[in-house]
């Protein structure tokens, strides 16, 4: 197994989140508490027109009141379901994964927004195994398979 580690003190995980995403060959699903950041919406739109399956998950109080997360996702065309925590509607969906072409896996405390890339402490962690791939995408498909179509 390779693993990556990244801190936004000194790297901008964004590039390489971009990066990663411009790579893909088959696939990105993604778990996300937080997406606003544009370029990453835009990677993730530009991978589904290049013919890749991008799905995402968001926590569904963050994308009720987050106008630019709507936006970018009405003109991204990224198939996306909203998702709730175990509790209920008022609880978090509080996932930060990826998980690339069934081989990689990006996680820990980075949130997709310019809030994060700009000015938080945040970290990302990119595995490349697919075991753990397999267990991320098991955790994603049954928040897919719970989320209803946005």
């Amino acid at each position: 197994m390779e693993i990556e580690v990244l801190f936004t003190r000194t790297d901008s995980v964004a590039a390489r989140i971009e990066e990663l995403i411009r790579q893909g060959r088959t696939g990105i699903d993604a778990a996300l508490y937080r997406l606003d950041l544009p370029r990453l919406a835009q990677a993730l739109a530009e991978a589904a027109r290049r013919g890749l399956r991008v799905r995402l998950v968001l926590d569904s109080l963050k994308y009720s009141e987050n106008q630019a997360t709507r936006e970018l996702l009405a003109k991204s065309g990224v198939r996306f379901r909203l998702a709730h925590g175990r509790r209920g509607p008022q609880t978090k969906m509080h996932h930060k994964f990826a998980v690339l072409d069934h081989e990689t896996v990006l996680t820990g405390s980075y949130n997709w927004t310019l809030e994060s890339e700009q000015q938080n402490y945040e970290n990302l962690v990119i595995l490349r195994s697919a075991e753990h791939a397999a267990a991320y995408s098991r955790e994603f498909e049954a928040l897919w398979a719970a989320a209803p179509n946005a």
